[in-house]
């Protein structure tokens, strides 16, 4: 989960690392303008969860309140990287003599904690990487120490200064920002944690910029850092959720909405929603939706969702994971599977046929249903379908589900197409 620049100012700030004064979030050119008034030069900065602002013009200098609500009027609606542009952080311009960067995050290869610095800030570290590797620094921490060892942060902070200017005066105020960086990256369970660039003042180093990133499975540990920033509810890791990840993650569920938010539905194409047997299955069926209908329908199949269930889905679970795809205007099709190892076809089975019955007796909306499932509690889940299909056939009258491996999932999935094409009367 992504903290807003803000909002990782906000936490640095409470760890007692120097940030520039915030003159306030903005939705407004107008009020720019006024809390800018006469005052300093400001910065006024995207509020975007993604990176590159400064190169797309996200990032701008303003020296009065006249021209910081030009710039904000036209900031403001702009998109960024395909992220719109709806909040400004307008704060105080900081005058200084040289940048920094400072980053801690975790090397995946052996989960090491792995701390970098450079005197080169003020640009991407990838590209200092590749232009100037000499100016970086980089110690991995294989013992994961909730505070950075004093011999390290020593070092890391004479690297930094030898490289700025002032020098080895600043070795002192360098170690302590390098330390607060790691304590609040340990501190707040983040995969990231990053200052650039680090300016260097005459009052000592100012976080100019911030980057945190939490990891997810640590969020139900961060409760008092939730009310600090004023959050009651989860991120995207990306960026805001929809409407459909939103609603997912209230139900218990894994979703991912694969069309941006404004993507206008092509008529001549088929929209297929996933209801996969979980993770690595749903990342396969993502994949092969798309190849069947690049191979057998001419390209004209989209994948609309990623979803996954997890372990021991309830009923009622897997009724709302498909019902959320039939409320979903984009879907035509769903596609679905059941591999049962931890979780159960006979739950999985009742749950699609409990929400197919209900939406039907309710007029609302329902597409066809097209799968395969094969594993744990499959022989009551066979008696359990033959049963609804006797009990209720009009109410499952579009749902087609494989049982067993009399087929593989790639003819399962062409045939769900090929129907759906031609219930639609599409060619």
């Amino acid at each position: 989960m992504r903290l807003y620049e803000n909002e990782a100012k906000r936490v640095f700030e409470r760890e007692g690392i120097a940030v520039p004064r915030a003159l306030g979030v903005f939705e407004k050119a107008e009020d720019v303008g006024r809390a800018v008034g006469a005052g300093a030069p400001v910065m006024i900065k995207a509020l975007v969860l993604i990176g590159g602002r400064g190169k797309a013009g996200g990032v701008r200098r303003a020296a009065g309140g006249a021209e910081a609500a030009a710039l904000a009027a036209d900031m403001l609606g702009r998109r960024i990287r395909d992220y719109p542009v709806e909040r400004l952080l307008v704060e105080e311009a900081v005058e200084a003599s040289g940048a920094a960067y400072i980053g801690v995050t975790m090397n995946p290869a052996d989960f090491n904690v792995t701390v970098i610095v450079s005197p080169a800030g003020g640009v991407d570290i990838e590209q200092v990487a590749r232009e100037a590797p000499d100016k970086i620094l980089r110690v991995e921490l294989a013992r994961n120490e909730a505070a950075l060892p004093d011999a390290e942060a020593s070092r890391l902070a004479a690297f930094l200064a030898s490289g700025l200017p002032g020098g080895a005066a600043l070795t002192g105020a360098l170690k302590e920002v390098v330390a607060r960086v790691y304590a609040a990256f340990q501190k707040y369970d983040c995969k990231v944690a990053e200052i650039n660039p680090l300016l260097i003042t005459k009052a000592g180093p100012v976080a100019a910029d911030a980057k945190i990133v939490l990891d997810d499975n640590g969020l139900y540990r961060q409760g008092g850092l939730f009310h600090l920033l004023g959050l009651t509810t989860a991120r995207h890791d990306v960026s805001e959720p929809t409407p459909n990840e939103v609603r997912a993650r209230e139900a218990g569920f894994k979703y991912v909405d694969l069309l941006a938010a404004d993507h206008v539905k092509d008529p001549s194409k088929l929209y297929v929603g996933l209801v996969p047997g979980g993770a690595g299955y749903g990342i396969f069926s993502i994949d092969e939706v798309g190849n069947v209908g690049d191979r057998f329908f001419g390209g004209r199949v989209v994948p609309v969702n990623f979803m996954d269930s997890g372990g021991g889905p309830t009923v009622a679970m897997v009724s709302e994971m498909f019902a959320l795809l039939f409320d979903d205007a984009s879907v035509d099709l769903v596609i679905t599977s059941r591999f049962g190892g931890i979780s159960s076809c006979d739950i999985f089975i009742r749950g699609l046929v409990a929400c197919l019955r209900e939406r039907r007796h309710a007029g609302k909306r329902v597409v066809p249903v097209f799968g395969r499932m094969v594993g744990t509690d499959l022989p009551s889940a066979r008696e359990f379908l033959e049963r609804a299909k006797r009990e209720t056939p009009a109410e499952l009258e579009d749902m087609r589900i494989t049982v067993g491996n009399r087929e593989i999932m790639a003819e399962v999935i062409r045939e769900g197409i090929r129907y759906a094409f031609d219930r639609k009367g599409w060619a």
